[in-house]
């Protein structure tokens, strides 16, 4: 996927809507481009919150841990976000993510991410409607 492809991506983000294209661009030149195999975790809960990860193809599953082992919780498709609340809220994975199907990425690091929403507000009040719907969710 060429950056313009990724741009274009990052803009059909629910959470990236309100950023401008040139800071769009900023975020995919700056974001690593990332494939899991059906089954590979992205991040593990309790794991450092270090990245975001923005889904560009495939499918996701979110896993919490639970007395009875790990279970399901969400999954999530194309131009879905996850991993954000560990890096928004300066806590550890609260769910671990894997790659139920093929699935490539963008992987965003807590930096660019923080710094980007931050010139956004639109974006940064997405962004905590967002979490705040998981985290009542997660529960």
């Amino acid at each position: 996927m060429i950056l313009n492809d990724e741009v274009q991506m990052l803009r059909r983000v629910p959470l990236f809507s309100g950023i401008d294209a040139a800071k769009l661009k900023l975020l995919a030149f700056a974001s690593n481009r990332v494939c899991y195999r059906e089954g590979q975790e992205l991040f593990h809960q309790g794991d450092e919150g270090d990245a975001a990860y923005v889904v560009l193809s495939g499918v996701v599953d979110v896993y919490k841990e639970g007395p009875s082992g790990d279970e399901k919780i969400a999954s999530a498709g194309c131009c879905s976000v996850v991993g954000e609340i560990a890096i928004l809220c300066g806590t550890a994975r609260n769910a671990t993510v894997k790659a139920s199907t093929a699935v490539e990425a963008l992987r965003i690091s807590k930096d660019c991410f923080l710094k980007v929403l931050s010139t956004c507000p639109r974006s940064m009040a997405e962004t905590m409607r967002v979490v705040g719907q998981r985290l009542a969710h997660s529960h």
